[in-house]
């Protein structure tokens, strides 16, 4: 009797798309020469200009939201919409001056949920 021979192997490719409709960054601005600091109002400005630069009017036009920023440590969280998470960070990546002198955002963390930016488990101290 001839044996039968197995179907051929099939691949199948599935890409899974976040159900949600933003994304949050952690970002701190690095500015090396010390000077003058940006408040939240011009944080925005810088952030808006470097998606201007970057990507157009289409991409100044995205969705981003200034939720926290800490003037001491230059450390802010921002929202966007899903769809302008890569725009975003790669605008903020690309940045190099802020009023002529240099700069550069550090992406600390993202997430699609907030809660997930509450906390940084490296730093957890336990008694």
């Amino acid at each position: 009797m001839a044996r039968a021979e197995p179907p051929p192997a099939t691949f199948e490719r599935r890409v899974l798309r976040s159900a949600a409709g933003h994304h949050y960054l952690r970002v701190r601005l690095e500015l090396p020469d010390g000077g003058a600091r940006p408040n939240a109002a011009q944080l925005k400005q810088l952030v808006v200009a470097a998606l201007r630069e970057l990507h157009g009017e289409v991409g100044a036009a995205l969705p981003v939201d200034v939720l926290t920023y800490e003037e001491k440590t230059l450390s802010a969280i921002l929202r966007v919409v899903s769809s302008g998470f890569v725009k975003l960070w790669s605008a903020l990546t690309l940045l190099g001056f802020y009023q002529n002198r240099r700069c550069a955002f550090r992406v600390l963390q993202t997430s699609p949920f907030l809660l997930a930016l509450s906390g940084n488990s490296r730093e957890l101290v336990l008694d």
